[in-house]
């Protein structure tokens, strides 16, 4: 077990393999052995790094508000501590926005993108306009084992083996915690930087991911040059619905970046 220490948090992380370095981030609620097939797949190939977004997993979160600018920044603080210069960044879904958000603000640092089930705001049409608000609100009134429950059933729907890993990574979580970074993940908004990406990057979207479907043509529009491709039998945990798949595109996009 290894902790990178900064004046606010402590970031827990771990390393594989030797290579070119891609950092690994987590979706909100998860934690980093969403990765394990990635680096059981990858790890002889790269220099592999997953490491727990603060709040999550073994990662701690300071009292007060959560400021979303807090995560891409302590991911540049975790590349200093490792004495990285540049990386290829992956991430899928707020892991991916915290990616994306790296890119823009840290270009030098970022080689690559490989985004999967990215968002980049909670604010894209009407229906996010309202949604959001409210599952703030409802989130704070329903207890914190029924929003588990809740997750762990959608994100199994596909692959039933995902309900037991869900289940675990909410209960290294404490409702207050959950809540206090739900919010800071809500306000993370990406819109007038999408073509501020300079690097390589790839896009993948589970065929059966709804979640965030309706951004996905914008988001690859957007950035300039972007590879899009659609991963089949996968939704919104799509590397461990389609390991495989995914890990294909991710040894693809490495070899075209060489």
């Amino acid at each position: 077990m290894a902790y990178c220490q900064t004046d606010e948090v402590n970031l827990y992380y771990e390393e594989y393999g030797a290579g070119e370095t891609i950092i690994l981030t987590h979706g909100h609620s998860m934690y980093h052995e969403q990765w394990k097939p990635q680096v059981e797949a990858l790890a002889h190939l790269f220099h592999i790094i997953v490491w727990d977004v603060r709040g999550h997993g073994r990662s701690s979160l300071p009292a007060g508000e959560v400021d979303p600018e807090s995560f891409s920044e302590d991911l540049i603080r975790l590349m200093d501590a490792l004495a990285i210069e540049s990386a290829v960044l992956c991430g899928l879904s707020m892991g991916g926005h915290i990616s994306l958000q790296t890119a823009v603000r840290y270009p030098n640092r970022v080689k690559g993108l490989i985004l999967i089930g990215t968002p980049f705001t909670n604010s894209f049409n009407w229906y996010e306009k309202m949604a959001t608000p409210f599952s703030q609100l409802s989130l704070r009134l329903i207890p914190y084992r029924w929003t588990a429950q809740m997750t762990a059933s959608i994100m199994s729907a596909i692959t039933p083996s995902n309900k037991p890993f869900v289940l675990q990574a909410f209960g290294m979580m404490k409702r207050d915690d959950f809540l206090r970074h739900w919010k800071g993940n809500l306000q993370m908004d990406s819109s007038q930087d999408l073509g501020k990406v300079a690097c390589p990057t790839l896009i993948l979207h589970g065929a059966q991911d709804g979640m965030v479907r309706r951004q996905q043509r914008i988001l690859h529009a957007s950035i300039k040059g972007a590879g899009f491709e659609t991963i089949p039998n996968a939704g919104h945990l799509t590397n461990l619905d389609n390991p495989e798949e995914v890990n294909q595109h991710i040894k693809s996009f490495m070899r075209s970046i060489e």
